[in-house]
């Protein structure tokens, strides 16, 4: 199972997280599904998406709406990385 790991520096959780809530249905149009958001650290935001198709969560990523998503919700700095299930110590 391919996964994104994002991060966000945002001003505001508050605001971030209304924003990005508002574009669920683009993130599952994209094939990304939700599996966790850390709320702990709230101007430095981890969450993780699980990939349906890496092509179209590039295109996703790479779309100027999702660059003025970010801006909306007061992202100051972001990041991704495309990762993969480890299955676990021992295995293989």
């Amino acid at each position: 199972m391919t996964y994104m790991l994002c991060r966000n520096r945002v001003a505001d959780f508050a605001r971030w997280r209304a924003v990005f809530a508002s574009h669920e249905a683009a993130h599952q149009n994209a094939g990304l599904r939700l599996v966790w958001l850390g709320v702990e650290e709230q101007k430095n935001v981890f969450f993780l998406f699980e990939v349906a198709s890496m092509e179209k969560a590039r295109q996703f990523i790479g779309d100027p709406a999702a660059g003025k998503a970010a801006e909306a919700s007061g992202v100051i700095e972001g990041e991704y990385h495309f990762v993969e299930d480890g299955g676990g110590y021992g295995r293989g």
